[in-house]
């Protein structure tokens, strides 16, 4: 399957928008290179994101939809532990405990077990050191502000391409935690946005906190990790035949999908930072 040149430009959209780019109300910084500390800054919260407890609540919002969110985190002994649990909407509960992530669905009586895949936090996709991209991204430190009543650093990160998402961040000066974070397309227009409204640095998470409201008894199940078949287990008849320069495959898999009787090819795409999800399924039985 060709991947054609503005398949990967994901921001086309909005391409004719002219926007400017403001901080408002940040604080600017001394001009200047700032694209070390900036690194620093990351790869600081990075590490924050694993290494800490929290608490908090968020509202995310991509395009007209708005969601607001309950994070629970967990680390300790190297592993990280955490719950999700929707606000707003239709009730939903994430549980992420390893390799294995477990959704509920109380509307539809239904349980999703799967593999665990990158997260959608931005801090889960990071690489560290920062540095492993810096090729194809430029760091900065824009300004200071304030997020759920907290001071925060701002950081953007640009591409120096027109094939990749810049962000801009919001990093909690005290303990390195993100607050803010935005997608941005390259006029600098938000495509997509988390902001916590509260967020609570533990020293220690109960387990109940951790352990999903919905019993998940009487519901119907579906499990993505049974139904998996090896990477190597067939022929991956579709082929990327151009990717921007960074982007390579970075996992590939054959599975089942709940209420669909053929395997689906399931192909991801990163630079580093950057992932590009790729389905492949077959409408019927004939080639």
């Amino acid at each position: 399957m060709k991947l054609e040149n503005n398949r990967f430009r994901l921001n086309l959209a909005l391409q004719g928008l002219l926007l400017a780019v403001v901080l408002t109300p940040a604080t600017a910084v001394a001009t200047g290179d700032t694209s070390q500390k900036a690194r620093q800054m990351i790869n600081e919260m990075s590490r924050a994101s694993r290494e800490l407890n929290y608490d908090g609540i968020f509202v995310y919002r991509r395009g007209s939809r708005m969601d607001t969110m309950r994070l629970i985190h967990r680390a300790g002994n190297g592993t990280e532990m955490e719950r999700m649990v929707s606000l707003t909407g239709h009730a939903r509960e994430v549980i992420r405990d390893g390799e294995k992530v477990t959704c509920i669905f109380p509307d539809n009586r239904q349980v999703m077990v799967e593999k665990s895949r990158p997260r959608k936090f931005l801090t889960a996709k990071l690489p560290e050191p920062i540095e492993q991209v810096a090729e194809y991204y430029e760091f900065s430190v824009a300004g200071k502000d304030r997020v759920a009543g907290r001071p925060t650093w701002v950081i953007n990160i640009v591409p120096k391409d027109d094939f990749r998402y810049g962000y801009r961040l919001w990093i909690d000066k005290e303990n390195h935690l993100l607050l803010k974070s935005e997608l941005r397309d390259d006029s600098g227009w938000p495509l997509e946005q988390i902001l916590f409204t509260r967020l609570e640095v533990l020293d220690h998470v109960a387990e109940q906190l951790l352990k999903p409201a919905i019993s998940g008894k009487d519901f119907t199940w579906y499990s993505n990790t049974a139904g998996e078949i090896p990477a190597h287990g067939g022929n991956n008849g579709w082929k990327v035949t151009w990717m921007p320069q960074g982007f390579s495959m970075s996992d590939y898999e054959k599975k089942a999908l709940a209420k669909s009787n053929m395997p689906v090819e399931h192909m991801i795409y990163t630079d580093g930072l950057a992932i590009v999800s790729v389905f492949v399924e077959k409408l019927g039985k004939n080639p």
